[in-house]
C-alpha cells in the first residue's frame, strides 16, 4: 500500500466501495480502491482477505471522512426509526467492532451481543 493513501473504510463488495468513492471523486477527493478486483472475481473471499478497502489520500483524508460519515448508512431501530446515543443523543449510531474478550467469543463469535457505538462521542452502549 502506498505511504500516501490511508484506508477510509473497507466494504464487503465492489459495488458499495465504488458508489462511495464516486461520490468522493466528485467532490475532487482523491481515492483509490484495493482488492476490489479479488473480490470481483471471487466474492466469496471478501472477509478472508478483508473486504475492498477505500482509501483516501492523507492530504484529502479529513474532508473525505467528513462527506463520508454525510452520506452513510447508520443504524436504525426494528421499527425503521433513528437510534440516538445515550450520552450526547446523536443519531449517527453504527454497529460497535465485536470485543471478543474470551476464548468462548472468539471460537462462537455469533453469540455475542450486538453493541452500538456512536459517530460522534464514541460510546459503547
Amino acid at each position: 500500500m502506498r505511504d500516501d493513501y490511508t484506508i477510509l473504510t473497507v466494504f464487503e463488495y465492489s459495488t458499495e466501495a465504488q458508489l462511495i468513492k464516486s461520490k468522493l471523486d466528485s467532490e475532487g477527493i482523491r481515492t483509490m480502491l484495493m482488492d476490489e478486483k479479488t473480490v470481483d472475481s471471487d466474492p466469496l473471499i471478501s472477509q478472508a482477505i478483508g473486504g475492498v478497502k477505500l482509501l483516501v489520500h492523507n492530504e484529502d483524508l479529513e474532508r473525505g471522512l467528513s462527506i463520508y460519515n454525510e452520506i452513510r448508512d447508520y443504524e436504525k431501530d426494528k421499527d425503521g426509526k433513528e437510534i440516538h446515543c445515550t450520552k450526547c443523543n446523536s443519531s449517527r449510531i453504527l454497529v460497535a467492532p465485536a470485543q471478543r474478550k474470551s476464548i468462548f467469543y472468539m471460537l462462537f463469535p455469533f453469540f455475542e451481543k450486538r453493541k452500538l457505538i456512536c459517530n460522534e462521542c464514541k460510546t459503547i452502549f
